[in-house]
């Protein structure tokens, strides 16, 4: 790993050698490297738990809805399609993490739930610690600022999907 760390460094320079009269160009790569740096650390956090960061966000979403929930419900907090979902909500089922639950038996209403295993997994999911070391590089102004700019060029992104 600490190679690649090496070899993407070298990459990002001779990227802002070529990009340097392409600012934007440069900023998009900078966001791709800091969504993976981000996304990389939290995995490493998560790693004694066996679940993806995205696994850990759909813990936090049950949780946070304080209900069961549908595959619909999930997908509208988790911006991923329903198929998509469905396939990492039948192996989070297969690990022990959620409970499927059908309204009725004959119903195709599936609802999920947290079960013991996933609450404890969530419990210990919020209290890692990486994603806000790694932001309190930086100020409260910074992160306002980069909140705003990173809304602005997500807005704009979606009207291309």
């Amino acid at each position: 790993m600490f190679y690649y760390m090496i070899m993407s460094e070298k990459l990002v320079n001779k990227m802002k050698e070529i990009t340097e009269k392409d600012n934007r160009l440069y900023a998009r790569l900078l966001i791709n490297r800091a969504r993976d740096s981000l996304l990389n650390a939290r995995q490493k956090e998560l790693a004694p738990f066996n679940i993806s960061s995205r696994q850990a966000y759909i813990l936090y979403i049950l949780h946070n809805l304080g209900h069961k929930a549908t595959l619909v419900e999930l997908a509208e907090h988790n911006e991923r399609e329903i198929n998509t979902l469905s396939v990492q909500m039948t192996k989070m089922e297969k690990d022990g993490l959620v409970k499927k639950i059908r309204e009725t038996p004959k119903s195709t209403l599936l609802r999920f739930e947290l079960t013991e295993k996933g609450l404890e997994v969530y419990q210990q999911s919020k209290k890692m610690k990486t994603d806000k070391a790694i932001m309190s590089a930086l100020t409260d102004e910074e992160c306002s600022e980069l909140i705003s700019s990173l809304t602005k060029v997500i807005s704009k992104a979606e009207k291309y999907q």
